[in-house]
């Protein structure tokens, strides 16, 4: 409807538009069914880092993006305008205007360096943090890592109606009518790029939303990935509950896990953090439910054991009892109870093994004697081992550590018991006020973020499908307050992996702070401004504080983390680098430039392998980067000497070459076919050409 409302703005006629307002307003009011999509034109892009010049598209930087103006002269610190749909005549300050792309307009994106912080070698991987509007950063993704990502987490906009997103730069409440196919719009665009990212062989989307749009989330989820498995988990992250004026206290959320090709669910520590030393699991020997009951179909699973009523040891075990045959008809033994397997209400079960089994099992130590209930039909409870117990203590996952007085193992897991989780998740460790809002009040003691994700939460999710892959590459384009970059981290720490994680946020402040700031005179662009967004104020101080284990204001954070005798204050060992995302103006940009820009995305690209490097002015034919991993043929005129580089460094694996022949450029890398290698075009702008057509 909004791009309705654009055109309608340009009707001169006001008769006219009055009467097609009212026939818009009879269209409002009917209703659809299943997901509806607001149709419009995306919103036009800033351009932060374009100079404008006469010809210029611009918007106000404190006004509506979308209310857009062309340049027609320059003078001095002012530029004379026309609006695009009103065409007045305005005359604006430079430096309260901002150059602006519109929808299917290409723009050309680049990293500019904004901080670092290493905790570990230079040459290890490095995580990164990309300062951006989603979508656009998405799209930038897209080039370097379609089809590469192991796993992408994201936490998005829950849409509760407390203006907590925007869409087409305006945050969104409760009294839009519209809110709910704004939000499936501005998800769809997003998930369509991130499902070209995931690994299609094996890869998992992990979702958290609650419930004003979990159902829509699922019907969104269900028509975009048909081919996957999708299953939907409830996690208490409040158990006090979130109160709210006339409605249940809300203790829980949701989360969808979108599974990919061949990944599994790994056998994992149990979502809830299990101490050291955990029992082995032992399983009643007498079934229990209605199919268990005994039968003609299962006759060796109806036999007495012979308990001697001093020791409690079994002295002896009976032969299988024909179904039909009472049981009065066995014999007793001296001093011994007749064991069965019956029913407080003397119903008459099975046992859960076989006869030769069970005998098996008792020979080694895998069957325990339980409490004495001589009052009861059962006159002794009896346990064993299942089978998969069995195998655990065979290959070392679980230890034997002694026996008891009868001869029964006694079996610890010693790092916790393996199993998949329910779909009802209640671990302490979950809880959001505790490990999400107070640990991040330790981290950044001068900073608040409201409602973070409980750091082992994410753990959790994340490690049931990267578990076993050890390099996996993860991605939050929702990354709030950095807790998937945290925990990839504390996973990394935990089993030694090279886990990568890219988190993207946009450096937004609220609507409150907004109001605040433009009534000081400030605007977005500012640097008063852009330090209170939430990548510079909390995403990135997270991260350099969980990395280097102080708090913002530079003590050390206290405190062991969860079940861990790992120190927070110790830091976690890992390098980081934040970047902002910004847009280059073709037409004013030399080569040399380009390539300068191009660096970090190029290094992105290669692995983020050590810290990001720089073109220097020697770099004047070729860029050798052995520690990065990479190199860049910068004039293909040398490529004979940029052979010989290679050939001094063989630990370079990603190539770059600059040419417009796509011949030439079969014929330079066909030596190469062990390493990843790609063409660039002398005007590079070409390869990395965004917002053209989606």
């Amino acid at each position: 409807m909004a791009a309705i409302h654009d055109l309608l703005a340009q009707v001169q006629d006001q008769a006219l538009r009055e009467r097609i307002e009212k026939e818009i307003e009879k269209m409002s009011k009917t209703k659809k069914f299943g997901l509806v999509f607001e149709e419009h034109l995306p919103e036009c892009t800033p351009l932060y880092d374009v100079k404008i010049k006469k010809g210029s598209i611009v918007a106000k930087k404190a006004g509506y993006i979308n209310d857009i103006y062309e340049v027609v002269d320059i003078r001095e610190k002012t530029a004379t305008c026309v609006n695009k749909i009103s065409q007045e005549t305005e005359v604006i300050d430079l430096e309260s205007l901002i150059a602006v792309a519109q929808f299917g307009e290409p723009i050309y994106p680049y990293l500019k360096p904004i901080d670092s912080v290493s905790n570990a070698p230079d040459s290890d991987l490095w995580h990164t943090l990309i300062e951006a509007d989603n979508f656009h950063a998405l799209q930038l993704l897209e080039y370097l890592y379609a089809g590469k990502v192991d796993c992408i987490y994201i936490d998005p906009p829950y849409n509760t109606g407390a203006k907590d997103w925007k869409y087409n730069n305006d945050y969104v409440d409760g009294t839009d009518v519209y809110r709910h196919s704004k939000w499936l719009t501005f998800m769809e665009r997003r998930l369509k790029l991130a499902k070209q990212l995931l690994n299609p062989e094996s890869s998992a989307l992990i979702v958290t939303i609650d419930e004003k749009e979990y159902l829509r989330l699922g019907m969104l989820l269900e028509q975009m990935f048909p081919e996957a498995r999708i299953q939907m988990i409830s996690t208490i992250i409040n158990p006090t509950g979130t109160k709210r004026a006339d409605e249940f206290s809300r203790t829980n959320e949701f989360i969808y896990f979108v599974r990919i090709g061949q990944c599994s669910i790994e056998q994992v520590a149990k979502v809830k953090t299990v101490a050291s030393n955990v029992e082995v699991h032992w399983e009643p020997l007498r079934r229990h439910t209605a199919s268990n009951i005994r039968d003609a179909q299962h006759p060796n699973q109806f036999f007495p054991l012979f308990i001697d009523v001093n020791t409690n040891d079994i002295v002896e075990i009976g032969e299988n009892l024909p179904f039909g045959t009472d049981i009065s008809t066995v014999e007793p033994k001296e001093n011994c109870e007749t064991v069965w397997p019956i029913r407080d209400n003397g119903r008459e079960m099975m046992w859960g093994l076989k006869r030769e089994t069970f005998i098996k099992r008792l020979e080694s130590g895998y069957v325990k004697i339980g409490r004495h209930t001589p009052n009861k039909p059962q006159k002794y409870s009896v346990s064993y081992l299942a089978s998969g117990t069995i195998e655990d203590i065979e290959t070392g996952k679980a230890v034997i550590t002694g026996y008891d007085k009868h001869g029964a193992v006694k079996a610890y897991y010693k790092d916790g018991k393996k199993a998949i989780p329910t779909t009802q998740w209640a671990n302490s460790s979950h809880d959001a006020k505790v490990y999400g809002t107070l640990l991040l009040q330790q981290i950044l003691p001068d900073r608040q973020f409201p409602f973070p994700k409980s750091l082992y939460a994410v753990r959790d999710c994340l490690n049931l499908f990267i578990a076993n892959k050890p390099d996996a590459l993860v991605v939050d384009f929702f990354a709030g307050s950095g807790t998937t970059l945290h925990a990839v981290n504390l996973l990394n720490a935990n089993d030694g992996g090279k886990r990568r994680c890219i988190c993207v946020t946009n450096n937004e402040v609220s609507d409150a702070e907004a109001k605040e700031l433009m009534e000081k005179g400030l605007k977005p662009g500012d640097d008063e401004w852009e330090k209170l967004g939430i990548a510079r104020y909390v995403t990135w101080p997270r991260t350099v504080s969980s990395i280097t284990g102080k708090d913002s204001v530079g003590n050390a954070i206290s405190g062991n983390y969860f079940e861990s005798e790992m120190q927070i204050g110790a830091g976690l060992k890992a390098n980081a680098a934040f970047f902002k995302l910004g847009f280059l103006d073709k037409t004013a940009v030399a080569l040399g430039r380009q390539i300068s820009e191009l660096i970090p995305v190029l290094w992105m690209k290669a692995g983020a392998i050590g810290m990001c490097p720089e073109l220097s002015p020697e770099h004047k034919h070729m860029a050798i980067y052995p520690q990065n991993k990479f190199a860049v043929l910068l004039d293909e005129k040398h490529f004979s000497e940029f052979e010989e580089q290679l050939r001094i460094h063989p630990e370079i694996t990603t190539l770059y070459i600059i040419t417009d022949s796509d011949a030439g450029y079969r014929e330079m890398i066909s030596g190469y076919g062990d390493k990843n290698t790609y063409q660039l075009y002398r005007d590079y702008l070409d390869n990395f050409r965004i917002n053209v057509g989606r």
